[in-house]
């Protein structure tokens, strides 16, 4: 994934909070677009070992659940490897990453 211009990367975030009220509603609206545009099952490498992320979760910041036979991880999403090319709608993770450094 390329990366996207600033002022893409603004309306993106500006989007996803438009009717947000303080720093947990805005991660709430962010958390929305990654999940509803993110396209699950992929697989990634973490620490060189093949995981699945089947799904993305909303706890104390976002995360990606990792799974890898039996076992699952949480894995903060932007800590997460994405593989190349990366899955459609990782620009929404883009637009967080942005956000948090805002």
């Amino acid at each position: 994934m390329g990366s996207l211009p600033r002022a893409e990367l603004q309306a993106m975030v500006a989007e996803a909070t438009v009717d947000a009220y303080g720093d947990d509603e805005q991660l709430t609206g962010l958390y929305t677009m990654i999940d509803e545009h993110l396209a699950v099952p992929f697989t990634t490498q973490v620490l060189g070992v093949e995981v699945t992320v089947r799904k993305v979760d909303l706890r104390d910041d976002i995360v990606a659940i990792c799974h890898r036979g039996r076992e699952r991880q949480a894995i903060g999403i932007l800590e997460l490897p994405l593989p190349d090319p990366p899955p459609e709608g990782a620009e929404w993770i883009a637009a967080y990453r942005h956000w948090t450094k805002g």
